[in-house]
């Protein structure tokens, strides 16, 4: 009887452990995220501004010059 109640004991610690354990990584994997995806839109938006402002043609929008200067990156490097 005594050994079953440790095991019983030992199994809650664990589970609470686990648990625990569980809520915070998903805490900080959440927070993670959250960052890169700030720091990701941001430099996105900064390369849009610096292409539209500087790269673009007359009557060209932002993806376009972006494919344009994409295949003239390709055509340098040969693919």
């Amino acid at each position: 009887m005594a050994k079953s109640k440790l095991v019983e004991v030992n199994k809650k610690i664990e589970e609470g452990v686990v648990g625990g354990y569980k809520k915070i990584e998903e805490g900080v994997v959440g927070g993670y995220k959250k960052i890169e995806e700030g720091v990701v839109e941001g430099f996105q938006k900064i390369t849009d501004k610096f292409v539209d402002n500087y790269l673009t043609k007359e009557g060209e929008s932002v993806e376009e010059a972006k494919e344009r200067l994409a295949e003239e990156q390709r055509e340098r490097n040969g693919f």
